[in-house]
């Protein structure tokens, strides 16, 4: 009987992308996928470390997974990803979890997988940082077959002052050119129409003479890719360059990431963000001269230490100002390692709590306000799954806004008109209409 794994994922788009570079390297050994955790013989648990509710959340998680230890005595528990670099030692202490590898070290998971099988070495962790590895050569497994994930580089050199990436993502480093083109030659020959490059800051992208301004020049060259994305993107590495490319090139979708986290000069001065309010805001006005209808989102944080009453009315408004179509929103998280925990003036948690819930509400009013503009507009979608319910399918416009629909399973993969009849929240429904 072969043995399947299955890989349970949490967290950012680079988790997703890591998650179908593991499957493909276990497919092309002895391993198949398992449909469901029922199956499984492997269950790899692939895990964040940005915010101390993430990995509570993990942790808890990977207690109820340990049931189907109880099950199957040979079953093998593992934990990857950035969560287990931070916490190598302490997760392989826990009874039940039979490996913890990080980020750097998954083209050795087959080995590691059969050291534990047949060498009976009873744990297995592996949780060194390598600054050079790029996962070039390896083809991931895609779980969906309409949109394509394509890292283009890893880590991250800012080290802003509340985040763990760079020390559980290790330092920058960017893909090779060939490679990237490479796996977009093949992931169109497979027939995905939709790709999203990602990275811990995509417009730092540098490879050689190449920038992220000249990679995505040469991905819309790609035939049968029809539709490109990319996240995320650092507001001071946002060049001019990058936006015109995006606004000459109709392949790239009017849609942008572009965290700001804090509206106030002084707090973002102590996250070491590099950039300013007045900067950002004149970036949004160029962004918008040049890609008047642009959708934009982004990541906001409330409470980091010092951050007074006049730091977080800063933030409204720049949320008022800007009005964007969505965001990410978070109570600051300390995190060990990272130069804020040691900062004074930390924030009480019901001062978080109550600054979480005015920003969610005037978050809520400002998308209320754009999605009800968009009823009645006739749009395109390229249809990428099913919806909740039978006959109904889900699709995405090319400002990433969802459309559900009625229609056959069979539209799945296809691009479809369609009329925007409601909304409610951040969904919307709609008519196809050819």
């Amino acid at each position: 009987m072969p043995f399947r794994f299955y890989i349970e994922t949490y967290g950012c788009q680079m988790n997703k992308y890591d998650s179908e570079l593991i499957a493909g390297l276990l497919l092309t050994g002895t391993y198949e996928l398992a449909k469901t955790l029922d199956e499984a013989d492997i269950i790899l648990v692939n895990t964040c470390a940005v915010r101390e509710h993430a990995e509570r959340r993990v942790l808890g998680r990977i207690s109820e997974l340990n049931k189907y230890k109880l099950i199957k005595p040979k079953l093998i528990l593992g934990v990857i990803g950035c969560m287990a670099q931070r916490l190598g030692e302490k997760l392989q202490n826990i009874r039940y979890i039979d490996l913890v590898v990080g980020p750097d070290n998954y083209r050795n998971m087959i080995k590691i997988i059969e050291n534990l099988r047949f060498k009976r070495r009873r744990k297995q962790n592996h949780s060194i940082l390598n600054n050079k590895e790029i996962y070039e050569g390896i083809i991931p497994y895609r779980y969906s077959k309409v949109h394509a994930w394509i890292a283009i580089m890893r880590g991250c050199n800012n080290f802003c002052t509340y985040c763990i990436v760079p020390y559980v993502r290790g330092r920058e480093r960017s893909r090779s050119v060939d490679d990237i083109l490479n796996e977009l030659h093949n992931t169109a020959k497979q027939g995905f129409r939709e790709i999203s490059l990602v990275g811990q800051n995509v417009n730092s992208y540098h490879y050689g003479d190449v920038n992220f301004a000249k990679l995505l020049e040469l991905v819309c060259q790609v035939e049968g890719i029809e539709r490109v994305l990319f996240v995320t993107s650092h507001p001071k590495d946002m060049s001019d360059d990058v936006i015109k490319i995006m606004a000459q090139e109709s392949k790239i979708c009017e849609t942008l990431h572009l965290p700001f986290q804090s509206g106030s000069n002084n707090v973002l001065k102590a996250m070491n963000r590099g950039y300013t309010r007045e900067y950002y805001l004149n970036l949004i006005d160029n962004i918008r001269k040049h890609i008047p209808d642009i959708a934009l989102t982004s990541d906001v944080m409330v409470g980091f230490p010092g951050e007074t009453d006049t730091d977080f009315e800063d933030t409204l408004s720049l949320l008022e100002i800007v009005r964007f179509d969505s965001i990410f929103n978070f109570k600051y998280s300390p995190r060990e390692g990272t130069k804020a925990i040691d900062f004074e003036d930390q924030i009480p948690e019901e001062i978080k709590q109550a600054r979480l819930e005015r920003l969610i509400n005037l978050q809520q009013k400002i998308s209320k306000e754009i999605n009800a503009k968009l009823v009645g507009q006739t749009l395109e979608i390229l249809i990428n799954g099913k919806g909740k319910y039978p006959n109904q399918i889900i699709g995405y416009t090319r400002h990433n806004k969802a459309v559900i629909c009625e229609g056959a399973e069979d539209l799945i993969g296809q691009f479809a008109i369609v009329k925007i009849i409601s909304t409610s929240g951040y969904t919307f429904k709609g008519e196809i209409r050819d």
